[in-house]
């Protein structure tokens, strides 16, 4: 009973560490200074959604544990925005409220990015997805697309060069800052 306990701790403490470099990524200056990301509550938890899809993603192809800790990932970022809704001084009764309709922005992004990045066929559907959910329709210049575009890709093409014992040791290459094209 107690080696379960222990597996439970350690999985949730690896968790918190990769949602702390997550979070470190999905706040990098480079997103919104190179790639045009809204520097705006709206763009900062666009991109938190975004990088934590590409973990998730990855995760979710690791068998039964990667699935666990998926799963404790997505939990953890949703008690965060709760926490977050809070200090930012939403009331107590709308806090459930705004955070279900985070969590379906949340799912929606996600099944755009996850077409989008199945697409063998260049980068239309990923920038058009971008466009729309990421960026909400204001479109920023070509090149600042093309480098978040890029960004999405690399990051997504690292992620899935990692193994279950990389997450475990929360040793993610290239989420301490935007991977290069």
């Amino acid at each position: 009973m107690f080696g379960w306990l222990r597996r439970r701790r350690e999985r949730r403490e690896v968790v918190t560490r990769l949602y702390g470099e997550i979070v470190t990524l999905a706040r990098a200056p480079a997103l919104y200074a190179v790639m045009a990301v809204p520097d705006t509550l709206d763009g900062r938890f666009d991109s938190l959604v975004l990088h934590t899809h590409l973990v998730l993603r990855r995760l979710g192809r690791l068998g039964a544990e990667g699935g666990r800790m998926s799963q404790l990932l997505f939990d953890l970022m949703f008690t965060d925005m709760d926490h977050t809704l809070r200090e930012l001084g939403v009331g107590d009764l709308s806090v459930g409220r705004k955070v279900r309709q985070m969590a379906e922005a949340f799912y929606g992004r996600a099944a755009a990015y996850e077409e989008a990045l199945a697409e063998t066929d260049g980068n239309a559907r990923l920038e058009g997805a971008l466009l729309r959910n990421l960026y909400r329709g204001a479109a920023p210049e070509p090149r600042a697309l093309e480098a978040l575009a890029a960004h999405v890709q690399a990051l997504d093409r690292a992620l899935a060069g990692l193994d279950l014992e990389a997450f475990r040791a929360a040793r993610l290459p290239g989420l301490s800052e935007p991977v290069p094209a």
